[in-house]
């Protein structure tokens, strides 16, 4: 059901939009055990062709529905992937059967039930994406059953009700978005699917959200929303949970978003490795909260000796519900090394044993999404000259990205266009500086302190340091 604001409802005690799409990939030809990719934006036709995958128990390889084609012909061709269901507008990969599902079949299926059980004992049931710290994104293999047992035990420490209503502000392709739609299916409940990027038509029609789940970045527009216009805070009364995660939660705007809203921000930890792992509740609204049932996190000094709580240190997680593995090149799957898995966050355990997470030393996070600069970097880098990505603190967009591209010949304008060919909407620069000479510290290294500082001169205190020669700016797609 669609309300006038663009807002759909999906119902999870109705199966019939996912039978009737699993009766129509069953004639195409998707069977149980197939890889298949799926790439496309939230909708209603997104979740009911979700559903139908797992009914149908294959194999799912989620896909950002913004990643280049480039991008997406490397993950079928990695995963082996025979089918592609794609969303409006999307290229379809060479080598997978394409299917467009944004119309969902009509007719009636009977009396058949939504079966999620042969699913859950598939070793490969879900196919998603690391964020590539190191390098490339890595396949990380899921198995259904630590999947879904991990959601249940969150859907237990959070106590979400069958009359619950569900409203993601999240894209459903990533980990944080997908466990929403699961979360919703597990309790019963309802999920309100709308313009989750336009938050003001979403809030003129979401006075039936009961949880209400987003990025900090996404909450730090929403506060700035309403307080320029609160009369759409109206749309947030029926919220009774405001939760978050993808990005550390700072303590002042969580102090300025109760005073906003008059509820607390209720902050999670998790990874797409792990799943989720430890939950802020109303009871203790205090950090990313307490560990899940089953789960154990330790914080560890460099030297690897336990840090006592207070103490801050590498987080690490021993957990039933680890992934299989990372999926390799000649399509078998890298099994998990032992535990506990170290993570790579900074964080700490305060005395009641409640988790703060505190990110990663290299990581990003703008838009909902996170991004690390290295990664950037290799990608940008195929305009053939150097580029250095550098984070600045933003609190609208959560960063800042400037690219300092190092040329003495064509200007910022110029770089700026040839690198938004090879990077997805959200991945694109704010800012683009060209240097002679990017500055070098006595190794010959790139001094990144020095150009750090010399792209604040440039993006804040323009004209630009005799050091940049050009600048160009400009919010990026996403």
């Amino acid at each position: 059901m669609l309300s006038p604001g663009g807002v759909g409802e999906y119902s999870f005690a109705d199966p019939q939009a996912a039978l009737r799409m699993v009766r129509h990939l069953r004639e195409v030809g998707v069977s149980a055990g197939d890889r298949v990719m799926l790439k496309a934006d939230n909708s209603m036709a997104f979740v009911a062709t979700l559903f139908a995958l797992l009914h149908l128990d294959v194999s799912l390889v989620l896909v950002d529905h913004q990643q280049t084609a480039e991008e997406s012909q490397r993950v079928a061709g990695l995963t082996r992937a025979g089918w592609a269901l794609l969303g409006e507008g999307v290229q379809a990969p060479e080598g997978a059967r394409a299917i467009r599902f944004e119309r969902v079949p009509g007719g009636s299926v009977g009396a058949e039930r939504l079966e999620l059980g042969e699913w859950r004992r598939r070793s490969d049931a879900l196919i998603a994406w690391s964020s590539g710290s190191t390098g490339q994104p890595k396949a990380v293999v899921r198995s259904g059953r630590a999947f879904l047992d991990n959601l249940e035990r969150t859907r237990e420490m959070m106590g979400y009700r069958s009359t619950d209503m569900f409203l993601p502000l999240l894209p459903f392709s990533h980990q944080y978005g997908l466990s929403m739609l699961f979360l919703a299916f597990l309790s019963g409940a309802g999920v309100l699917i709308g313009p989750y990027r336009r938050l003001d038509a979403t809030l003129r029609s979401a006075n039936r959200a009961t949880v209400l789940d987003a990025t900090p970045a996404t909450y730090r527009s929403l506060v700035s929303l309403l307080e320029r216009r609160p009369e759409l805070g109206e749309g947030l009364r029926s919220v009774r949970l405001f939760c978050t995660g993808g990005a550390p939660l700072d303590a002042h705007f969580s102090e300025r978003f109760r005073a906003a809203l008059g509820r607390p921000l209720l902050d999670g930890y998790g990874s797409t490795e792990l799943g989720n792992v430890a939950f802020a509740t109303l009871e203790a609204p205090v950090g990313c909260g307490r560990v899940l049932d089953g789960i154990e996190v330790g914080i560890l000094r460099e030297d690897g000796s336990a840090a006592p709580a207070g103490e801050v240190g590498e987080v690490v997680v021993r957990s039933p519900d680890v992934m299989e593995g990372y999926l390799t090149e000649d399509n078998t799957v890298d099994p998990t090394w032992p535990p506990p898995h170290r993570t790579g966050d900074l964080g700490y355990l305060d005395e009641r044993g409640h988790l703060f997470v505190l990110g990663r030393k290299q990581a990003v996070h703008r838009l909902g999404h996170t991004l690390y600069p290295e990664v950037l970097e290799r990608k940008a880098e195929a305009i053939g000259r150097p580029v250095a990505v550098v984070a600045l603190e933003d609190e609208r967009r959560g960063c800042t990205l400037v690219f300092a591209v190092e040329d003495a010949d064509v200007d910022a304008w110029t770089w700026r266009r040839r690198i938004r060919a090879h990077l997805a909407p959200y991945e694109q620069p704010n800012h683009v500086v060209v240097f002679e000479r990017f500055p070098v510290n006595r190794n010959g290294k790139t001094d990144r302190a020095e150009l750090r500082r010399l792209c604040r001169e440039a993006v804040f205190r323009p004209p630009a340091p005799a050091a940049a020669a050009t600048l160009a700016e400009g919010d990026a797609d996403a």
